[in-house]
């Protein structure tokens, strides 16, 4: 198929990768425009952007798609099968959507009607789900609710992290994509049920704050979800630290004060949460330093039974 493929983030690579593997024309990539990043704030590529440089495909940057006319006229010139949106970051107009014989086709990382949304992904972790999975769709106007042509579920590991399960959710997505267009001809078009359906909206920095008051199992899946962006964290004598992995632990012997260190272990502090319950932080970061093992952040800071986090 020719196809003009929309998409930003590295979740969006292995369908990139896997469509031109599967003999596949990518005629064009639109994608977000560049963005400062780092220290130095320098203009940094999307991923998908790079990508497509490495493969020799042309590449279009509009900062709103909905007023950039050069976008459908580049599209009426290609004429494309079909287009695919993988994690594109904009609302696509109907102009755009149904301009394709196929019209165009969305890889989602949830189970839909579950999770509509920016962060399906982050949302699913957050909400104790043990499935998720990756649903194939035909876009419309209307966010995350066209009609379903293809799904895969999977299990949620129990210590999997937002950024590991996007990971290998992408390259499932991008096997199931492969399949869906060999298939769309004879794919039939599942209306979703809109009673089912709930909402994973885009997370913010000032959600990351970690309320200690909460039972660990809470604060091991905020932890997991918010990783690597945008990061669980809490404060250490008024220092912000991030907080990347840890284990929740059952304390039954005493009532720990949430926020209060109870044990110091070779392998980092010991915080009492609510619920009689406590977490082991096990890699942590300082702001704007590297992430580290807490082991070697205990032997470079100071940290004692009874101190608080908070």
């Amino acid at each position: 198929m020719r196809i003009v493929f929309f998409g930003s983030p590295g979740a969006a690579l292995p369908s990139i990768e896997r469509l031109l593997e599967a003999g596949h024309r990518i005629e064009l990539v639109i994608t977000q425009p560049d963005k400062p990043a780092g220290r130095g704030k320098e203009q940094t590529p999307p991923p998908v952007k790079e990508a497509a440089r490495r493969h020799g495909i042309p590449t279009l940057q509009p900062e709103k798609i909905r007023k950039d006319p050069e976008v459908l006229a580049a599209l009426g010139k290609i004429a494309p099968d079909i287009i695919v949106v993988v994690a594109y970051g904009q609302i696509i107009p109907s102009a755009i959507i149904d301009l394709p014989h196929h019209k165009s086709v969305n890889v989602h990382f949830s189970l839909l009607p579950r999770y509509r949304g920016a962060a399906p992904v982050q949302w699913a972790i957050l909400s104790g789900e043990q499935k998720t999975g990756v649903t194939i769709f035909e876009l419309n106007e209307r966010m995350d609710e066209g009609d379903i042509l293809s799904q895969l579920e999977t299990d949620i590991g129990p210590r999997e992290s937002a950024r590991e399960l996007e990971e290998r959710l992408s390259r499932l997505g991008a096997d199931l994509l492969v399949k869906t267009l060999e298939e769309i001809d004879e794919l039939p078009h599942l209306p979703q049920d809109q009673a089912r359906a709930t909402l994973a909206p885009r997370l913010h920095k000032d959600q990351g704050r970690i309320d200690w008051g909460k039972d660990a199992t809470s604060i091991d899946r905020m932890v997991r979800a918010f990783s690597p962006w945008p990061g669980a964290f809490t404060f250490l004598r008024g220092q912000r630290v991030i907080v990347h992995a840890g284990s929740p632990l059952a304390v039954p012997a005493q009532t720990p004060e949430p926020g209060r260190i109870v044990e110091v272990r070779r392998e980092g502090p010991v915080v009492g949460c609510g619920g009689g319950s406590a977490y082991l932080i096990e890699r942590l970061q300082r702001e704007n330093r590297r992430e580290m093992a807490a082991s070697d952040f205990l032997r470079g800071t100071r940290v004692e039974t009874g101190d608080c986090l908070g």
